[in-house]
């Protein structure tokens, strides 16, 4: 590949973001061209489904007429997915949902079809179908990370999760309240593809490759600055894992990686480097920056306990990319049980 050198009004790092700015763009743009197709399909199958349940089509008395139209639909439409099962599903699709209200609806339409045929396989309540439908939509889930959600009851782990942050001591309230809209307790990194635990570098570099998805699973508003940004004072250099922006907090947030438990002189140093941004990098419009303590496990008291007395607005999140051992035991039985059942 042919190299090719920079001006000299841009630097690598000033490159870096706007590369880094320009791939979110696209990523960006790529869900919502998805999400309108989706739409489009799921649209479709709808219809189909009604049309077997408006004609009391089953499969005891149904089943020749439905494998001929899979059969002559195929013919038109083969790039579909018309198959009998399918048309099937399509059926049970709009029994499952026809009764609920448009916000649920709307929600499964902008799903891919396989998305939608496995959360059908679960009796979840329709804030639980709402919300999965939107980790998927914002944060492009595959179908494996939601299976794996799924099997986690990842959704009941985002409820009980306590926040832990000193925001509202060390913020204007209004602020403090969407600081605590923006920053959750637990981060779902499975997008890194990891099988067995990272050390921090190697955890670091892999979120980097996947920046876009990674600001996706921040939410919203997020922009990325850099890795190992480099604060020098005092004729030392300290680096900051993961430096990024955000545009309605008007905040620099710092975030920090640890491969293991929360400890309480991760507070100290974070700290440390919240004061040398704000002092050397912030500029007058800007809020305080916020550091995040991105950790495998944490102990809620203790984390209060380490804040109690700091000045820096400050929060400890959790991250998941592994399933605990009994957790993935039992997803791998279950699936060998649906194999087994298969043939």
């Amino acid at each position: 590949m042919e190299e090719v050198i920079l001006s000299g009004s841009f630097n690598e790092d000033e490159y870096n973001e706007l590369l880094q700015q320009a791939v979110a763009v696209i990523e960006s743009s790529r869900l919502h061209i998805a999400k309108q197709l989706n739409t489009v399909v799921m649209s479709s199958y709808w219809e189909i489904g009604k049309l077997l349940v408006e004609r009391k089509l089953d499969s005891k008395h149904g089943d020749g007429v439905v494998k001929r139209l899979s059969v002559d639909l195929k013919l038109k439409y083969p790039d579909m997915g018309l198959s009998p099962r399918n048309l099937w599903d399509m059926k049970k699709f709009y029994l499952h949902y026809y009764e609920c209200d448009t916000k649920l609806r709307q929600a499964v339409a902008v799903l891919p079809w396989g998305h939608n045929l496995l959360l059908m396989s679960y009796d979840l309540p329709p804030e639980y179908i709402i919300f999965y439908a939107s980790e998927v939509t914002t944060k492009g889930w595959s179908r494996d990370m939601l299976r794996h959600a799924l099997k986690s009851e990842y959704h009941l782990s985002i409820q009980t999760t306590e926040r832990s942050n000193n925001f509202m001591t060390t913020m204007p309230t209004q602020q403090a309240e969407y600081a605590n809209e923006v920053f959750r307790s637990s981060y779902n990194l499975g997008f890194i593809d990891a099988i067995e635990p990272l050390k921090e570098l190697e955890l670091e570099r892999r979120l980097v490759q996947k920046i876009s998805t990674f600001i996706m699973e921040l939410g919203n508003g997020f922009s990325f600055i850099g890795n190992q940004h480099t604060l020098i004072f005092n004729d030392k250099e300290y680096r900051v894992d993961l430096l990024f922006f955000h545009r309605r907090l008007r905040s620099m947030v710092a975030i920090e990686l640890k491969i293991g438990e929360f400890k309480p002189e991760y507070v100290g140093k974070m700290n440390f480097y919240l004061s040398l941004l704000d002092k050397y990098e912030k500029v007058p419009d800007e809020n305080p920056s916020i550091g995040i303590i991105l950790c495998a496990e944490k102990d809620h008291l203790e984390v209060e306990l380490a804040l109690q007395d700091v000045n820096k607005p400050i929060g400890v999140a959790e991250y998941q990319y592994l399933l605990p051992k009994n957790k993935l035991q039992e997803i791998i039985a279950d699936e060998m049980k649906k194999s087994k059942t298969k043939k």
